[in-house]
């Protein structure tokens, strides 16, 4: 990015002269110090470089506004941080203040890339520019996320470096980060001393967040005697502190305490919540109570509260659970008119429920209800429908599906690998070998699990020769064979009949030192003890081969221990 002035090269000198050598550069050393001495000014040492933006077109005007819209833009996070060091360093009459600092820091700790992140911090620091909280609270929150509970710590513990007094936001924010990393005691243990040690006073949110952590550590009676001492704290609990306190009596299996709960928030004054209902409903179903599940979301109903999405998926994985499928789909419709979207995981539930009770038809049905609702199923959901299909011998129908989800969705590796299980199960080898091409030229390549079906396909119509082939091919890809690939082709060869291309099979092994497991040998011994009569050339050659494999193996061995 930088290109600096020339400079005379003295190795002409310095060969025939070293008395000149040094006379030369002692003037040179001379003459760059007097440069030097007459620019007075950073702008004017900024003049005597050529500094090349990091990105096209630059803007000339450039206010801290604009500088972090770009930095927001940015999917490269290196790009990112030249920017923003470009426009601090080289854009005239523009320096980073503390909201281009929050944008840059923000953008780092949001995509994990926390490395830079502490020398930014450093240069704030040294800056003296006026900072706010949010920058910390961020920080705080994506450290947390990140698995990464002791940085957290750490920067809320510097917060008051950087001329910032901490205030119970973040401190709110380092707890629920804690929480996330599963350091209960570390919570229990921050809250104590909240007011001492950092001059904050908690508030609801905050023992909120305490009484979470002693439910999840499984001391609900600690959280009890939290929530009962609240009010001596000035601190009235809500419809959030009785939840939570419900929720840890549901973790327990222990439905009396939560309903016990549950009605103390009624006699307080308090309205339950569709959350609040939703835990009391998911303790019934864990226990395999669904009636009395039902007759909570009816109670909800009947009060005016509405369920939520997450509401739906508990009376629906319960209703699955339950083997009532056809409930189950009514529910997830009533979910769809609600604007509530399923999760591809939930679907795939309500199909494996129905296609179970024979319902294929039924589950072709929410393929689409969730098209009519512009709901796209994803490729889990067509991969489940597909594998359910193809079970019940409507290979076209799946195939059908597949090219309507084809026309404006991109088919996974799993998708086609279960297309082509299906086909190749039905013997339709010339449509599976059409769905192969197909993968190749989307550019969704084929992986082991894909060759094995093929082979597979070939070996149970009785062309185990051309799975010879597709096992050439797989090792020329690359792709490595697994423990089922060889048992699968040898098995095929046997069945076929074709018991001297084995050892051909070996050989490519051998020759590309693979190793074979145990399962492979076994089919192999059980087939020649039961001819051994008519085929002991064959068995000759195997074993020959064997041989080979193992000594190629030792050497890898020997090879890699060296």
């Amino acid at each position: 990015m930088i290109k600096h002035r020339n400079i005379h090269h003295l190795r002409r000198i310095a060969t025939a002269n070293p008395q000149s050598f040094h006379s030369a550069t002692t003037t040179a050393d001379d003459h760059d110090e007097q440069l030097l001495s007459n620019i007075k000014s950073k702008s004017e040492l900024l003049k005597s470089y050529t500094v090349t933006p990091p990105i096209k077109p630059w803007p000339q005007k450039l206010t801290t506004k604009r500088l972090c819209s770009i930095i927001a833009q940015q999917q490269n996070v290196d790009l990112a941080l030249q920017i923003f060091h470009y426009a601090g360093n080289y854009h005239p009459n523009f320096c980073n203040n503390y909201d281009t600092y929050q944008s840059i820091i923000h953008k780092l700790s949001r995509r994990r890339a926390f490395e830079p992140i502490n020398s930014l911090l450093k240069e704030l620091r040294q800056s003296q520019t006026k900072c706010g909280e949010d920058l910390f609270i961020t920080l705080i929150r994506n450290y947390g996320i990140a698995s990464k509970p002791k940085e957290a710590i750490r920067i809320f513990l510097q917060i008051n470096d950087f001329g910032v007094q901490r205030s119970v936001r973040s401190f709110n924010t380092l707890l629920n980060a804690l929480v996330q990393n599963k350091k209960y005691d570390s919570v229990h243990i921050m809250f104590k001393n909240s007011r001492k040690r950092f001059d904050i006073v908690p508030n609801v949110f905050t023992c909120n967040i305490l009484l979470k952590a002693l439910c999840k550590k499984d001391d609900v009676e600690g959280a009890v005697k939290v929530l009962d001492e609240m009010p001596s704290m000035a601190m009235v609990p809500n419809v959030v502190s009785y939840t939570t306190i419900m929720g840890g009596y549901v973790d327990r299996g222990d439905m009396v305490g939560a309903k016990r709960a549950f009605n103390e928030l009624l006699d307080r004054g308090w309205l339950p919540d569709a959350t609040t209902y939703t835990v009391l409903m998911d303790g019934f179903c864990k226990l395999g109570k669904f009636i009395d599940a039902t007759k909570v979301m009816d109670e909800m109903e009947e009060n005016g509260v509405e369920p939520n999405d997450v509401t739906y998926s508990v009376m629906i994985e319960a209703l699955c659970k339950e083997n009532k499928s056809g409930e189950a789909l009514n529910m997830i419709s009533d979910m769809l008119e609600k604007k509530y979207v399923p999760s591809s995981g939930l679907c795939c539930r309500v199909i494996d429920a129905l296609c179970r009770e024979g319902k294929v038809d039924k589950a072709c049905d929410l393929w689409t209800i969730l098209l009519i609702k512009n709901c796209t199923p994803d490729n889990a959901i067509l991969s489940t429908l597909i594998h359910w299909l193809c079970n019940e011998g409507k290979i076209w129908e799946a195939r059908k599906l597949f090219d309507e989800f084809d026309r404006g969705s991109i088919p996974s590796v799993l998708t086609y690998n279960t297309l082509i299980a299906g086909m190749c199960d039905k013997g339709e080898l010339c449509e599976a070998g059409r769905l192969w091409d197909c993968m190749v030229e989307r550019g969704c390549p084929p992986n082991s699990f894909t060759y094995n079906l093929l082979i597979k396909g070939f070996c149970k119509k009785g062309y185990a020769n051309e799975g010879i082939r597709v096992l050439e091919e797989m090792l020329d890809k690359g792709r490595p064979p697994n423990e089922s690939t060889y048992s699968i082709l040898i098995k095929g060869l046997c069945e076929s009949g074709c018991e001297a291309d084995i050892s051909n099979v070996l050989n490519v092994v051998a020759s590309r030192k693979v190793e074979i497991k145990s399962d492979s040998w076994k089919v192999l011994v059980d087939k020649f003890v039961a001819n051994r009569g008519s085929t002991g050339v064959t068995l000759e050659r195997i074993l020959s081969a064997k041989s080979s494999i193992e000594t190629a193996n030792s050497s890898i061995e020997t090879t890699s221990a060296t």
